[in-house]
C-alpha cells in the first residue's frame, strides 16, 4: 500500500513540475508545407515593440456561413501566434449582431455574401472586420479583400492569405512613435484639395500630411529646397502648369538627397467635363518641362492616348420616357480598366484601376530597375495628339483588327541609384544640398493625372474607388495607398502582401451529390461497427463463462 502511495505522490509530483514549466516555456511547431502559422522576421520586429497592453477585438463570432468560419478558425490561429510572440497581445473574438450601427459608424462596413448550402443560394450579412486598440489609439483591420475575385473560395483564399499582412500594417502604424511625413506638393495647377480627399485622408491616417508650394523658389530656392528636403515622399498630382527650371532642380536635388516621389502626370490636355458639356474636345500635347528630368531617369511619357477595349463605363442619355431622361452606361474606350503587376506587393490582389485619357510610358535603358504595375491588356489602339475626341465616337463600330497595339504601360516603378538630371550641367541657383545621384532610392510615375481623382457628390467627395454614375467598383485608392506604402517602407512589411498559401476548398457540388454516403460514413457506421463489436464480445464472454 505504501510503494502505492509513493508511486501516486511520484506522479503527481511530476504533474505539478509539468505544469510549473509549461507556464515559463511555450513553443508550437508549425508542420504545415507552406509554413503558414510561421511569423515572419517583419513580423515579430513590429511584435516585439509592443509595450502595454494591445487589444484586438474581432467580429467575427455568431451564426454566420459554415464556409467563412474557415476564416474565423484562420484568424483565431494567426492571432494565437502574435499573442504567443508578445504576452501584452489580448484577442477577443465579438459577435456584432447587437452592435450594428455602431460599426458601421466606426468604418467597419459589412460584408453581403451569397451562400451555397445544400444546392441552395441564399444571402448573408458579416462583418469581417478586426479593431486595434492600443493606448488612446484605435485601428480597423479589414479581413476580406476588396479584390474582384472569380468566387466566394478564391475571395477566402486572398484573405487568409492577407491576414499577416493586415495585421501587421495596423500594428505597426498604431504603434510607432514617429510618422513619416508626406508632401502635397502645390504651385503649378495641381489637383484641388477635395479632388483629392478620398486618398489623402487615408495618407494621413498613418503618415504626417502638408502641402508644400515651390511658389517660394523663386524668390528663395535654397531655403525652399531644404524645407523640402526634411520630408519623407513627394506627391505631385495632375499638374497643368509649365515648371521653372528652379522648380526642376529643386524637385531634382530632393530626388538626389534621398527623397522618395510619387508622379501622377497628364502628358495630354483632355478633360472628361469638358467632353461631357460640348460633346467634343481637342485633346492637344501638355508641356510640363519635365521631360529631360524623367528621362534622366530612365522614363519617357509620351503624348499619345490610349483606347483599350477593355475598359470603364460611362452613362450617356440615350432617350426619353415621358419627361425622364433616360441613361445607359456604355463602354468608354479612353477610360483603360488596367490590370496590376500579379506578382509586385502594390498591386497584388488589387482591384482593376480605372485611367482616364492616359498616356503611353516608354522606359529607357539605365542602370534603374523599372518594374512594370499597370498595364493594359492587348486590345488597344493608339490615338496621336493633337486630335478631337467626339463623345458620339462611343456609338461606332467596333473593329477589333484597329485594336492591335498590344500592351502599355501607363505606371513603373524606378528602384537604384539615380543621376541629377542636373550633372555637368550649369545649375538654376546654387545649393550646399547639391549631390549628383542618390543611393538605393525609389519612384512610381503614373501616366494619368486623374488616377486619384475622386468625383463629387452633393458638394461632398465621393468615394475613388466607385462612379457615382455606374457604382462600378475600382482599385484605385488600394494601389495608391499601397504605392504609397511601399515608397516609405523600411522595414519590409508590404512585401508580406506576396504571401501564398494553398487552401483546400471543399468541393461544393460534390458534397452536396455525396452527402447521404458521408452522412452514413460519419453517423451510422460507427454505431453499426460498435453494435457488431458489443454483439461479438458478448457472444465470445458466453461461450467462455457459460
Amino acid at each position: 500500500m505504501s510503494k502505492k502511495i509513493k508511486n501516486i505522490a511520484i506522479s503527481l509530483i511530476l504533474l505539478i513540475v509539468l505544469n510549473f514549466i509549461n507556464q515559463y516555456f511555450y513553443k508550437r511547431f508549425d508542420l504545415t508545407a507552406d509554413k503558414r502559422y510561421t511569423l515572419s522576421e517583419t513580423t515579430k520586429n513590429i511584435v516585439s515593440s509592443i509595450d502595454k497592453n494591445l487589444f484586438i477585438s474581432v467580429y467575427l463570432e455568431g451564426d454566420f456561413p459554415s464556409e467563412f468560419k474557415r476564416l474565423q478558425a484562420e484568424t483565431r490561429q494567426y492571432l494565437e501566434e502574435l499573442a504567443a510572440e508578445n504576452s501584452n497581445i489580448k484577442i477577443n473574438f465579438e459577435t456584432p449582431d447587437n452592435q450594428r450601427e455602431d460599426l458601421i459608424k466606426r468604418g467597419m462596413l459589412p460584408s453581403q455574401l451569397t451562400v451555397e448550402e445544400e444546392g441552395k443560394l441564399s444571402e448573408a450579412i458579416i462583418f469581417p472586420w478586426a479593431e486595434i486598440t492600443y493606448g488612446n489609439k484605435l485601428a480597423n483591420v479589414p479581413l476580406l479583400p476588396n479584390a474582384i475575385v472569380a468566387s466566394q473560395d478564391e475571395q477566402l483564399q486572398k484573405a487568409i492569405e492577407n491576414l499577416e499582412y493586415s495585421f501587421s500594417n495596423a500594428i505597426n502604424s498604431i504603434t510607432q512613435k514617429k510618422k513619416k511625413s508626406v508632401a502635397v506638393i502645390t504651385g503649378n495647377g495641381e489637383l484641388q484639395d477635395i479632388y483629392q480627399f478620398s486618398f489623402l485622408s487615408e495618407v494621413a491616417k498613418k503618415y504626417h500630411l502638408a502641402k508644400f508650394t515651390l511658389d517660394s523658389v523663386a524668390t528663395n530656392p535654397q531655403e525652399t529646397l531644404q524645407g523640402l528636403s526634411t520630408l519623407d515622399l513627394a506627391i505631385i498630382t495632375k499638374p497643368t502648369q509649365k515648371f521653372t527650371a528652379k522648380e526642376k532642380f529643386t524637385l531634382d536635388q530632393y530626388i538626389a538627397n534621398g527623397g522618395k516621389t510619387l508622379w501622377m502626370l497628364d502628358n495630354v490636355q483632355a478633360d472628361q467635363d469638358s467632353l461631357f458639356n460640348n460633346g467634343k474636345m481637342l485633346a492637344y500635347p501638355r508641356d510640363l518641362n519635365l521631360t529631360d528630368l524623367l528621362f534622366s531617369y530612365g522614363v519617357r511619357i509620351n503624348t499619345t492616348l490610349i483606347k483599350d477595349l477593355y475598359s470603364a463605363q460611362i452613362p450617356l442619355a440615350t432617350g426619353n420616357v415621358g419627361n425622364q431622361t433616360q441613361f445607359k452606361n456604355l463602354e468608354w474606350f479612353f477610360h483603360p480598366l488596367v490590370g496590376g503587376n500579379p506578382n509586385h506587393a502594390i498591386t497584388k490582389n488589387v482591384s482593376p484601376v480605372r485611367l482616364q485619357f492616359a498616356n503611353q510610358i516608354d522606359t529607357l535603358k539605365n542602370n534603374i530597375k523599372k518594374t512594370p504595375l499597370l498595364v493594359s491588356s492587348l486590345l488597344t489602339q493608339k490615338v496621336g495628339t493633337p486630335n478631337f475626341i467626339e463623345l458620339q465616337s462611343i456609338a461606332n463600330e467596333v473593329l477589333e483588327k484597329d485594336y492591335k497595339s498590344g500592351n502599355q504601360l501607363f505606371a513603373v516603378l524606378l528602384e537604384g541609384d539615380f543621376n541629377s538630371a542636373y550633372k555637368n550641367r550649369v545649375k538654376p541657383f546654387k545649393s550646399n544640398l547639391y549631390k549628383e545621384n542618390s543611393i538605393d532610392n525609389k519612384m512610381i510615375i503614373i501616366s494619368d493625372g486623374d488616377i486619384g481623382k475622386n468625383q463629387i457628390l452633393k458638394g461632398e467627395p465621393f468615394d475613388l474607388n466607385r462612379d457615382k454614375w455606374t457604382n462600378q467598383q475600382f482599385g484605385n485608392k488600394d494601389f495608391l495607398i499601397n504605392s504609397v506604402d511601399y515608397l516609405l517602407d523600411d522595414v519590409g512589411l508590404i512585401q508580406l502582401r506576396n504571401k501564398s498559401l494553398k487552401i483546400r476548398m471543399l468541393d461544393k457540388q460534390k458534397a452536396f451529390k455525396e452527402r447521404t454516403f458521408w452522412q452514413f460514413i460519419n453517423v451510422a457506421l460507427p454505431l453499426i461497427i460498435l453494435f457488431v463489436f458489443g454483439f461479438i464480445f458478448n457472444y465470445l464472454r458466453k461461450r467462455r463463462y457459460c
